[in-house]
């Protein structure tokens, strides 16, 4: 009989998640994954199998917390603008961009930005095409605001293109 799991996967995948912002997906490793849940290395590599299963299980865990803030920020927030900065606080910038090698988390991506894409153009009464370029510019913002700079009210954005 297998020993009961003492540390949900949940609790290791949001862990994996936060070293993925921190340092990348390359430098996530079983040893670094241990240190920080501390679970023992081989009881990782007997859950996931091997780093890339580790990964892939919590990008997609990633995706599920994701779209369900999704669903929650535009259930309360009435205009884009609201909408977008509630998804800010869900949002990792780090989790998008591993995502992109991993071809389930990539279908995950597409899926979920055309859904913030109709989202806004709903909420912004625009159409598809400057909802799309609404979102670009919303997610250039959150990826360069950690380089400093005033940037861009987001409200401007939705104003001019909405």
């Amino acid at each position: 009989m297998a020993r009961p799991r003492s540390i949900p996967d949940a609790v290791i995948f949001d862990a994996i998640l936060a070293l993925i912002e921190l340092r990348g997906a390359e430098a996530v490793s079983f040893g670094l994954v241990s240190a920080e849940v501390g679970l023992a290395p081989p009881s990782l590599v007997q859950r996931y199998g091997d780093r890339e299963g580790m990964l892939r299980a919590a990008l997609l865990h990633g995706w599920d917390v994701l779209e369900a803030g999704t669903l929650a920020a535009e259930a309360v927030e009435e205009s884009a603008q609201g909408f977008l900065k509630a998804l800010g606080g869900v949002v990792k910038p780090g989790m998008i961009r591993a995502s992109l090698a991993e071809a389930e988390a990539v279908a995950r991506a597409e899926t979920w930005r055309a859904a913030v894409e109709a989202a806004v153009a709903r909420k912004a009464g625009c159409k598809a095409e400057a909802a799309a370029m609404i979102f670009a510019a919303w997610q250039g913002r959150m990826i360069w605001a950690g380089a400093g700079g005033p940037g861009f009210r987001l409200r401007d954005v939705v104003k001019r293109l909405g």
